[in-house]
């Protein structure tokens, strides 16, 4: 059962203007007061005086006091508590309780950025605050050069065309490191006085464009920003889109389009703008990105080597450092990702141009003998440049070398510190000492930025990396070292994904592209681990609880077949896959085969646990909830009944799962009407809860509202409560 609450927001006060009466009266008195005490001293002498003086400030306090603070006696009138709204859902929590909570720690990944008042292409309503909510994940890029024009499109699309700007949204397109990505979030950041909302998704996949309107639902605070049922949250939110105005949105890294439009609304005041690959647009707006022109690709390589300060015309470089520019930027074929990344290897080892571009030349050469013909997904230029970079790194330090490695076999954006912290272990030699000095992992982010290998965001404590740049290292190894640091990359994010629960969801949501990439690399390397495994099933969980049941399938079958096979048929490891893909059916409405794959693990838990284990309790739950939702009472009743026996007897009387059994039994009396027999039930649950739990535990306000709600309904049946 979820717990859902309805917002009101109550009308702000208005203010009513008026002439100061009170405050000219009580200048006037002020000065009559003033010459009063002054004829008195004259003629009637001090201690009259005095005793006057003292007399008028007293009078004139209270007469300011009353006048100048009227608020602190008129009445004000507090805002109503909104009702809460009972929804009567599927469980999803793996030890099933009759009635999962969807509440969650409420994180606002964005900032809060003082609005600037000047006119806006987006007309906004009065009622809406003078502040920016900004989720821009990356900071300006101080070396961005060039796309003038470009940009002045964009702006023109968007100032031009009002209802254009939703039914033919621009794509920024072009190859990979071509600077769509730097484009979008320079005109963020160029435009973002002229917005009140700037939204920024990251469109990769169906598990970062579902997460990215999930914390849009909780920027803008939607009542139904935790609901556990994503879906619900994303249509939420293309309705927010649709009723409000002043907000960008983009969407980088589209390169499905067919998915990124099935997140879009389809009528709104606000802007959406989309980077790409993909250069079959269709209805979008298509604003292809060339290669960079040749004095803009000078001036990028010149300013991110120092030799021009940020800005500076190309004209104040030296005539021999322009005419070697210009080879270098010509054999990088305007590309801005090599040109940035030669520009950082020239600054950090201090040599000059015309040797970085004999030493370019010389690496590209060995590379095209290594690779052979040019590979579009791997151009040259990024693939040269990345090589010398990386070898400096490797001499600098090995620890950021290996730490590329690890990044290389993670999803590029997002990738959260805390993951490097808590996989150390897993991660050779050289990372392991990681784990107990944080110094060197920032130390060597630090290398790593200084070659424009990686991007950080300090403020959220995640990193970025190029997926060509991902690509084209990973290109350069042998597949054992592949095949070695897939394992490796499969043991760490598997140490750092907690056990799902409704307090880790956070934790969850922020690794788990990383864990989906690991579900990848399983498969590609055949990675028969128990890590593996574990990994497998708790993503499918995460995925389960968050009703994404088609994603969480193929891990939870995968994680089945891992088991039978590593552990065995009969393992109680099996029976807990068999568990989880069981309840996933059950969600999907599919109980003839929930029904079999429950039994199953019902058998195995009864022959290698016992009769009377706590998971052999959690699989008669399962089985009675089952026969439950499906109204067959007669089958449920016995196995809730056997269930809240077993918990009794080896938990305790007191314990929460015994609440569980508790609330679940007297849910299956209060569907069939018997009151009597349901409430003691609720209230002796309700009571463990709040004593082990605490009053404001999900669980707890779970079984609160059903005892509420059966108060009522007795009430309204006229029955004594």
């Amino acid at each position: 059962m979820q717990i859902q609450q309805n917002e009101q927001h109550p009308d702000k006060p208005q203010d009513h203007h008026r002439f100061p009466w009170g405050s000219v009266s009580f200048v006037v008195i002020v000065l009559l007061s003033i010459a009063v005490i002054a004829t008195i001293w004259i003629y009637l002498g001090t201690d009259a005086g005095i005793f006057c003086t003292v007399l008028f400030v007293a009078f004139g306090a209270v007469f300011a006091f009353l006048q100048l603070t009227p608020s602190l006696f008129s009445k004000t009138t507090e805002p109503s508590t909104a009702p809460q709204i009972i929804i009567h859902t599927s469980p999803s929590e793996h030890g099933f309780t009759n009635a999962v909570p969807s509440s969650k720690q409420n994180i606002l990944d964005a900032t809060i950025i003082p609005h600037i008042d000047q006119p806006s292409l987006v007309e906004r309503s009065s009622s809406e605050t003078e502040s920016l909510v900004w989720n821009v994940p990356y900071h300006r890029n101080p070396f961005f050069t060039g796309r003038e024009a470009l940009l002045e499109q964009l702006h023109d699309h968007f100032s031009q065309a009002a209802t254009a700007a939703i039914t033919q949204p621009p794509a920024i397109t072009g190859l990979g490191g071509i600077g769509k990505t730097q484009i979008a979030i320079e005109y963020a950041y160029r435009h973002r006085e002229e917005y009140q909302y700037v939204l920024w998704v990251n469109a990769t996949e169906p598990v970062t464009l579902t997460e990215g309107f999930v914390q849009i639902a909780r920027l803008v605070q939607l009542p139904i920003k935790e609901e556990q049922d994503q879906h619900k949250v994303i249509e939420a939110v293309k309705q927010w889109l649709t009723n409000h105005n002043g907000w960008l949105l983009v969407l980088d890294n589209a390169d499905d389009l067919n998915l990124a439009s099935e997140f879009l609304p389809t009528t709104g005041k606000g802007h959406m703008l989309l980077t790409t690959r993909d250069a079959a647009t269709g209805s979008l707006a298509n604003f292809e990105v060339d290669k960079m022109e040749k004095r803009e690709s000078m001036e990028l390589l010149l300013q991110r080597a120092k030799i021009l300060t940020a800005h500076a015309p190309l004209s104040q470089a030296s005539e021999a450092d322009q005419t070697t520019a210009s080879t270098i930027v010509e054999e990088m074929d305007g590309l801005p990702l090599a040109i940035d990344q030669a520009g950082a290897y020239i600054e950090e080892t201090q040599c000059s141009l015309s040797a970085y571009l004999k030493a370019y030349q010389k690496r590209r050469d060995k590379l095209l003998r290594q690779r052979g013909a040019v590979n579009k997904d791997h151009p040259d230029a990024v693939a040269t440049t990345w090589s010398l970079n990386f070898e400096q790194v490797e001499q600098q330090s090995p620890i950021a070398a290996d730490l590329l490695r690890f990044l290389a076999f993670l999803a590029p954006d997002a990738i959260p510190e805390e993951l490097i912290m808590k996989g150390a272990n897993e991660l050779g030699e050289q990372l392991e000492p990681i784990a107990a000095d944080e110094t060197l992992l920032d130390e060597a982010i630090g290398t790593l930025r200084r070659f424009s290998l990686v991007q950080r965001n300090s403020e959220k404590y995640v990193l970025f990396i190029h997926r060509l740049v991902q690509a084209i290292l990973k290109a350069s190894m042998t597949d054992e070292l592949r095949r070695q640091w897939s394992e490796r990359t499969v043991r760490a994010v598997n140490h750092a994904f907690p056990g799902v629960e409704v307090s880790t969801w956070p934790q969850c949501e922020r690794l788990l592209p990383h864990a989906l990439v690991c579900a990848e690399l399983i498969n590609e390397y055949a990675l028969e681990l128990p890590e593996a495994a574990r990994l497998l099933n708790e993503t499918g969980r995460y995925l389960d609880d968050r009703a994404q049941y088609e994603q969480a399938k193929p891990l939870y079958e995968r994680a089945l077949a891992f088991n039978e096979q590593g552990l065995g048929p009969n393992h109680p490891a099996t029976a807990t896959s068999l568990n989880n893909l069981a309840a996933l059916y059950d969600n999907q409405g599919d109980y003839e085969q929930a029904k079999s794959l429950y039994e199953r693990a019902l058998a195995i838990r009864e022959q290698a646990l016992g009769h009377n284990h706590p998971d052999t309790a959690r699989s008669l739950n399962n089985l009675a909830f089952l026969y439950d939702r499906q109204g067959d009472y007669e089958q449920a009743k016995p196995l809730y009944e056997r269930a809240l026996a077993i918990y009794k007897q080896a938990l305790g009387h007191n314990h929460p799962d015994t609440a569980t059994g508790l609330n679940n039994l007297a849910g299956l009396y209060d569907r069939q009407g018997d009151y009597e027999q349901a409430k003691p039930l609720y209230e002796r649950a309700l009571a463990i809860n709040e004593q082990a739990l605490g009053h404001n535990h999900p669980d707890t306000k779970v079984v609160r509202q059903n005892y509420t709600r059966l108060l009522e309904e007795m009430k309204q049946q006229g029955k004594n409560t």
